[in-house]
């Protein structure tokens, strides 16, 4: 006698359990592969660091990265993204709601500054995205991680943005528009940081005549402490 089919019910819950366990399998692909790319970064430095090493740490061919992301432009971001998770964590942890503003926005600076020592590769990325003009970057990186990283961002500007408004009201900052003045703070700080990796600084040694001189971590992130309050105490609108 011919077995019946199994109820259709049966064999949907099975189609379903089967897809969800393909999704979540390439999720932890996902973030392995992510997880080695970080690692290598954070080692090697971003230009260093090719598709064929992160497929070779996470025991993988190289094909199967290009069937998660568009090409390395695409890590570019979602390493940004994992790094601006781990970053958004490190300000809360810095924050303290019960501060003055000045006091929160030079928490929050220093915190920013440890951060990015601590992960030149953050700073390389990052870089990497913003000296690509958006017309390119939005070809080169397809439109779900773009999505992923602009929501990562916003986790941390979020509250550097709350931490202005509040001075704003207080009549302690002055400023026309919040966002960006976060995106610019974000952005100084990236440059300024750069600095700490060459750890050198160009002065003028007597007329005409250049020198470098040597700058520390801390020095530079107590230079951001005091340009960041700056810009949020005095920044006036262009004409």
């Amino acid at each position: 006698m011919t077995p019946k089919p199994p109820p259709r019910s049966s064999t949907r819950i099975r189609r379903d359990a089967r897809r969800a366990a393909a999704i979540e399998r390439r999720r932890e692909r996902e973030t392995a592969i992510l997880r080695a790319t970080r690692e290598l970064f954070d080692k090697r430095g971003v230009r260093e660091a090719q598709i064929d090493d992160i497929a070779q740490a996470v025991g993988i061919n190289r094909a199967i990265i290009y069937r998660h992301f568009d090409g390395k432009e695409d890590l570019f971001a979602l390493a940004v993204e994992s790094y601006l998770e781990d970053f958004a964590q490190q300000l809360a942890d810095a924050d303290d709601p019960d501060a003055s503003p000045e006091d929160r926005l030079a928490r929050l600076t220093r915190a920013f500054a440890d951060f990015a020592i601590e992960h030149p590769a953050f700073i390389d990325c990052a870089f990497t995205l913003m000296r690509t003009p958006s017309s390119e970057l939005f070809e080169q990186v397809n439109e779900e991680s773009v999505v992923r990283l602009g929501k990562a961002m916003l986790l941390c500007l979020a509250r550097v943005i709350e931490v202005l408004e509040d001075g704003k009201r207080a009549g302690s900052f002055h400023f026309a528009d919040v966002h960006m003045l976060a995106n610019a703070l974000y952005a100084q700080g990236l440059g300024a940081l750069q600095l700490a990796r060459l750890g050198l600084v160009v002065r003028e040694a007597s007329p005409g005549v250049p020198t470098v001189v040597p700058v520390s971590p801390l020095q530079l992130k107590e230079y951001l402490v005091a340009a960041s309050l700056a810009m949020a105490r005095g920044l006036q609108p262009p004409e």
